[in-house]
C-alpha cells in the first residue's frame, strides 16, 4: 500500500507534537485543530470557558510562525472592527485601507455568537473565498487562513445563535472538556506556562504548512468512499427528530476532513475509518435538530445521532 510523502505526514506530526507540548491533555483536540488547518477549513470550539481556547490559537500560530489575532465578540462589535475600513488621508488627498485584524494567518473570534448576525456575516467571505471585499475593492487574505470560533452552549443571554449558513462555513466543530486530574494537577505546577509558550520553537514554516495543504488535496478517495459519504449524508436526512440533515456543502467537508486525516496517519489514500474519525466533528453542527435541549444537551444529542449513523450505515 503505498503512503503519502512522508514529508506531509513528518510535517504534521510536527506540528501536532508542537502544539501538544503546550496545550496539555487533549490530543485528539490538537489533531483536529492540524486537520482543520492542512485542510483548508475552519474550526468551531463550542465548551465552556477557562478551558485554553486562545492558548490552542497562540500555539498554533506559533507552531509555524504566522500572525495570529484574537477578537473578543460583543453586541457592539462592528463589521469594520473586523475586517478593516477605508480612512481619508488629507495630506494625499484619498482614502487609505487600514486593515482589521481578520488579516491575519490564525483568527481567533471569541464568543461569536455575542455579536449580532451583521457583524457575523462580516466572516462569511473572509472563511469561504479567503478575501474581503470593501468599498467596491476586493483584498486578499493570508495563505494559509484559518478562523479558530468559540462559543459558550452554557450562557446564552445576550447571544445571537449562528444561522445554518455561518454554521457550514466551519470544517470542524470540537468540544475540548475539562482536563483530568492528573492534567489539571501538571497545569497547576508548570507556573511557567505563559514563559513556556513564548519560548515555544517553530516547528515548521508557512511554505511548509501550504506544501501539506498541496498534499491533502492529492489524497485519493475511491469511488465507493464517495457513495458512502452520499449515503451517510441521504440517511441524516431521514434521522427522527432532525429537521434539517447533512447539507450538499456538508458531504464535500467530510470528504476533505478525510483527506487530511490520511495525510496525517501517513496514506496518500483514504480508508473508512479516515470518513469515521471525522465524521462526528464534521457532521453534528450540521444538523438541525427537532428537539427542546439546548446547549451541551443540544451538542451531546447530534453528536449522539451522528454516531448512531457511522454505526447504521454500511461503511465500504
Amino acid at each position: 500500500m503505498a503512503n503519502i510523502n512522508p514529508s506531509a505526514a513528518s510535517r504534521a506530526a510536527l506540528l501536532i507534537d508542537a502544539v501538544s507540548k503546550v496545550f496539555v491533555g487533549k490530543p485528539e483536540v490538537v489533531r483536529l485543530t492540524v486537520a482543520a488547518l492542512i485542510a483548508r477549513g475552519h474550526l468551531l470550539i463550542e465548551d465552556v470557558p477557562g478551558i485554553g481556547k486562545t492558548l490552542l490559537g497562540v500555539a498554533l500560530a506559533r507552531a509555524f510562525g504566522v500572525s495570529f489575532r484574537r477578537i473578543q465578540f460583543t453586541n457592539d462589535l462592528l463589521p469594520s472592527d473586523i475586517l478593516g475600513l477605508s480612512v481619508y488621508d488629507p495630506r494625499e488627498g484619498r482614502f487609505d485601507f487600514k486593515p482589521g485584524p481578520v488579516f491575519s494567518s490564525v483568527l481567533l473570534a471569541d464568543e461569536i455568537n455575542r455579536s449580532t448576525p451583521k457583524t457575523q456575516s462580516a466572516l462569511l467571505e473572509a472563511m469561504s473565498e479567503g478575501q474581503v471585499s470593501i468599498d467596491g475593492k476586493t483584498h486578499a487574505l493570508p495563505d494559509p487562513f484559518l478562523v479558530i470560533a468559540t462559543q459558550n452552549p452554557v450562557e446564552y443571554h445576550g447571544t445571537f445563535p449562528l444561522p445554518e449558513a455561518q454554521l457550514d462555513r466551519f470544517l470542524l466543530r470540537v468540544r475540548i472538556g475539562y482536563p483530568s486530574q492528573a492534567d489539571e494537577m501538571r497545569i497547576l505546577r508548570e507556573r511557567d506556562r505563559p514563559a513556556k509558550l513564548a519560548d515555544m520553537a517553530q516547528a515548521l514554516t508557512r511554505e511548509e504548512v501550504l506544501a501539506v495543504q498541496a498534499c491533502v488535496d492529492a489524497v485519493r478517495v475511491d469511488e465507493s468512499l464517495l457513495e458512502y459519504a452520499v449515503r451517510l449524508a441521504e440517511a441524516s436526512r431521514r434521522l427522527p427528530g432532525v429537521r434539517l440533515g447533512l447539507s450538499p456543502r456538508g458531504t464535500p467537508a467530510l470528504i476533505r476532513a478525510a483527506r487530511a486525516n490520511a495525510v496525517v496517519e501517513g496514506r496518500d489514500h483514504c480508508v473508512p475509518d479516515d470518513v469515521k474519525a471525522v465524521a462526528v466533528p464534521v457532521a453534528a453542527h450540521r444538523l438541525l435538530l427537532d428537539t427542546s435541549l439546548y446547549g451541551v444537551a443540544r451538542v451531546a444529542e447530534a453528536e449522539a445521532a451522528v454516531t448512531g449513523l457511522l454505526q447504521t450505515v454500511r461503511a465500504p
